[in-house]
């Protein structure tokens, strides 16, 4: 008889294996004490216990000071991951306490840190905070994190850490390998670099070359002496990018003259595009690309406010074409029925296309040359759509007019609308292909409030047409009183 499956994962736990989705012991053991009073002492040995992201996640849910107190009670260690893992702005706001309370104990975090971690938390700290914590560690840490925080944190030098394994390229494999005992580094690396003299790279040797490699043989003869790197100015959405392509684990980072500056890894590259995945998100509605939930509401009101006006005065736009035709609504009060659903079918058509163009920009798929044929597949694509859409609702308006007020001309009604319909969807998405591409080719962020412009066309545009064509051909049907 074959064992049973959950017998099999009873084993696989007790042995040490688990799986990475469930809770651990460790996890139970803290929801159970968060259920109850915190005893800071305890509950500090217990997320300490926990896996550096689930300690991370845990701290999320105290507020401030209480995260701050656990942190103080955590092995250094523990707690400098543990805060690496948080949010951002929570991490930041724990450290601000921390400071308050302890300077120096912060100074040990910020130094226990990965450095482009800690580099991050440090630029996103007040400056009198920041020079605060770069005073109390050690000169060369000091000099590095400065030189770290010099480079746009959406750029290869942002994204880059110094922690990374190299050896000179003089060495035989076990003078290497005896370097690399001595070197002490928090990550776990696949790859080890290959340096003159000057910091020069001249190559990489994995790890397990290393150890099937004879002792007394160069590593010059043993490394790959192609290796691809990138300068510290590229973009991240293109490092991001260059990952994707080739698979890469790590990529190195080079100034001019070819000497190492740092690594990036794929866990960063994995963390940028969460990044600007969210900013894409909330620039797309005029949201600041910084803020998160736990954003001041200080923070939320300065990075909403200007688009908010921006917002009003561009509905104002088609608030005032729909003025136009006040007489016509008057008599004719079905039209103002209508007339949202299809400006609502048009914003939705050219979300639609907006969506796939702002994907494809991100993944390098829109190229100069093929922008002019994408506008023209999408146009044609809102063209059919709005053709089925503008059959569809036409004929369902004709036929309640029929129904309502027989021996009507109902289906000049359901014309103007199938007409309005196609119109308007073949616009929406035309337009919603091409606003990213414009504010590309102007040198800003493509997903910027693109959606209050896209919003702005397609309303304006919607009603304008609908409510023309009805001006236009009411002739074409008889209007019973209302």
């Amino acid at each position: 008889m074959a064992p049973d499956v959950h017998d099999e994962l009873g084993d696989a736990h007790e042995t040490g294996v688990e799986h990475p989705t469930e809770s651990t012991a460790e996890d139970r053991r803290v929801e159970e004490l968060l259920r109850h009073s915190i005893d800071v002492d305890v509950f500090a040995e217990a997320v300490e216990a926990q896996e550096a992201p689930d300690a991370a996640d845990t701290l999320e849910l105290l507020d401030e000071e209480q995260a701050a107190d656990v942190l103080a009670e955590m092995d250094v260690a523990s707690a400098a991951e543990a805060l690496a893992h948080m949010l951002t702005p929570l991490a930041v706001s724990v450290l601000e306490d921390l400071i308050e309370e302890d300077p120096a104990y912060a100074g040990k975090l910020i130094e226990q840190m990965e450095p482009d971690d800690a580099a991050d938390l440090l630029q996103a700290l007040p400056d009198r905070d920041r020079d605060r914590l770069l005073g109390m560690l050690g000169k060369v840490e000091a000099v590095e994190l400065r030189r770290l925080m010099t480079y746009d944190e959406r750029s290869a030098g942002g994204m880059m850490t110094t922690d990374y394994l190299a050896v000179r390229d003089t060495m035989t494999v076990a003078e290497a390998v005896e370097a690399i005992r001595r070197r002490e580094t928090g990550s776990e690396w696949i790859f080890v670099f290959v340096v003159d003299w000057r910091g020069t790279l001249n190559g990489r040797v994995t790890m397990r070359e290393l150890l099937l490699a004879r002792p007394e043989q160069r590593i010059l003869e043993l490394c790959e002496s192609h290796v691809d790197a990138v300068h510290p100015e590229v973009p991240r959405d293109e490092v991001a990018r260059e990952f994707e392509k080739y698979d890469y684990l790590a990529l190195p980072v080079v100034d001019e003259d070819h000497r190492l500056l740092g690594v990036i890894t794929v866990d960063d590259v994995l963390d940028s595009i969460r990044e600007e995945s969210t900013e894409d998100a909330q620039t797309m509605v005029g949201a600041g690309k910084e803020e998160a939930v736990f954003s001041t509401a200080r923070e939320k009101f300065r990075s909403r406010l200007p688009w908010l006006v921006v917002n009003l005065f561009t509905s104002s736009l088609a608030a005032i074409v729909v003025y136009q035709f006040t007489d016509l609504l008057e008599q004719i009060a079905i039209l103002a029925v209508l007339m949202p659903v299809i400006a609502n079918q048009s914003g939705n058509a050219g979300q639609q296309s907006l969506a796939v163009t702002l994907r494809g920009i991100v993944l390098d798929q829109v190229r100069p040359n093929t922008a002019r044929a994408l506008v023209m597949r999408e146009g044609f694509v809102g063209f059919v759509n709005g053709m089925f859409n503008g059959l569809l609702m036409g004929g369902v308006i004709a036929a309640l007019e029929l129904f309502l007020h027989p021996g009507s001309n109902a289906w000049g009604l359901g014309a103007v609308v199938a007409i309005a319909m196609t119109v308007a969807l073949t616009v929406g998405c035309i337009v919603g292909t091409s606003m990213p591409l414009l504010i590309r080719r102007c040198g800003a962020d493509p997903a910027t409030a693109s959606t209050i412009f896209l919003t702005m066309i397609t309303d304006s545009f919607s009603f304008l047409t609908f409510l023309g064509l009805a001006t236009m051909l009411q002739d074409w049907f008889v209007v019973q009183p209302v």
